[in-house]
């Protein structure tokens, strides 16, 4: 099977790549950047490089061209913005099947935007031969904005489950790792920390804030204005570094606006750390407030549920009941391998091939 993967130069689009080569025999990559030399399987052929901007029209003609060349039994589309736009234009007359993955904003915030990109994104659904989703949320949200002819709910997990970590050795760590957007509401988590930080039946907690993005200068004030002394920024940092800082927290905090299924959730929950989320409709098929981690409701009295978090994921035995019902959660429904190879299902069912 030959395979042409289109999507934004992300690591997102880059693991997939890694995960399904060895699913196919043959697979090359239309993407938005450059390639890094670790993420480049044995078997992969062509690299194109494009700008997938609404504003590129010549983009549509370049991957034209390239699946005239390539004939590839499947092209797979990452993404039901304007990356799926430019390649539903590349296809038209052309008998070639394709699935499109849809990642979440694309789907959740860009149809809100106007009338324009909701008639983009449900065109863009409408016309894939398959389309996945990695939450049963948005696959509600999907069937509402255009009649897909399958869809699937299949996330990309995590690379592997971890050893069973050592929960008493865990130190009262709490981990913030999503990127550092407003849509991310880090600044919130710092707000809520503050209320932590003022109790002192909490002051052997730690907090740690990973990653980086636009609002990571912002942030860094915000936790100087409240003057924050047990926060600590490390930047961006490799995924062998990050499983460090999971095995080193005993809370995984993440309280977006709107989200899928996130990959850094799923990793949490592999390593044993007890999830506090927004009530948004994917956390919630994946914890159960009480049960294996805690939902709040309201961002602003994150300070509250922080420290009832805290209260818990500091009891080693509450904290191992929970963590054992999320690894076997990610063991059934959260690994990137297994789902690798339900992807490529996906694949070998439009092609009559399985």
């Amino acid at each position: 099977m030959k395979l042409l993967l289109i999507g934004s130069a992300s690591v997102h689009t880059f693991r997939y790549l890694t995960g399904i080569a060895p699913h196919v025999a043959e697979a090359h990559l239309v993407t938005s950047g450059e390639l890094p030399e670790h993420y480049r399987p044995a078997n992969l052929g062509r690299v194109l490089s494009v700008d997938f901007s609404l504003k590129a029209l010549a983009t549509a003609g370049r991957i034209a061209a390239l699946i005239d060349e390539l004939r590839p039994d499947i092209v797979h589309v990452h993404q039901a913005n304007s990356v799926a736009w430019h390649v539903r234009r590349a296809l038209a007359g052309k008998d070639v099947r394709w699935v499109l993955t849809t990642w979440g904003s694309d789907v959740l915030l860009l149809p809100q935007q106007n009338r324009l990109m909701k008639a983009m994104v449900a065109a863009n659904l409408a016309a894939a031969d398959a389309v996945t989703s990695d939450s049963l949320h948005m696959a509600a949200v999907i069937r509402t904005l255009a009649p897909v002819r399958r869809l699937d709910v299949l996330n990309f997990g995590m690379d592997a489950l971890p050893e069973a970590p050592d929960l008493a050795a865990k130190p009262k760590n709490v981990l913030s790792c999503r990127l550092h957007k407003k849509l991310y509401r880090v600044d919130a988590i710092l707000k809520g920390w503050a209320e932590v930080e003022a109790d002192p039946a909490w002051d052997d907690w730690t907090l740690t804030v990973a990653a980086s993005g636009e609002e990571s200068d912002c942030l860094k004030g915000v936790a100087e204005s409240l003057g924050l002394r047990r926060v600590s920024f490390t930047g961006f940092v490799p995924a062998a570094v990050l499983a460090g800082l999971y095995r080193s927290a005993r809370v995984f905090v993440s309280v977006p606006e709107s989200d899928a299924t996130s990959i850094s959730l799923l990793e949490a929950m592999g390593h044993g750390c007890l999830p506090l989320l927004s009530n948004l409709p994917a956390n919630l098929e994946w914890v159960l407030d009480g049960v294996n981690g805690a939902i709040v409701e309201d961002v602003a009295r994150l300070g509250d549920a922080l420290k009832s978090t805290l209260r818990r994921a500091g009891d080693d035995a509450a904290l191992a009941e929970a963590a054992a019902l999320n690894r076997r959660l990610i063991a059934a429904k959260g690994l990137h391998q297994d789902n690798m190879r339900r992807f490529a299902a996906i694949y070998h069912d439009l092609l009559g091939t399985r």
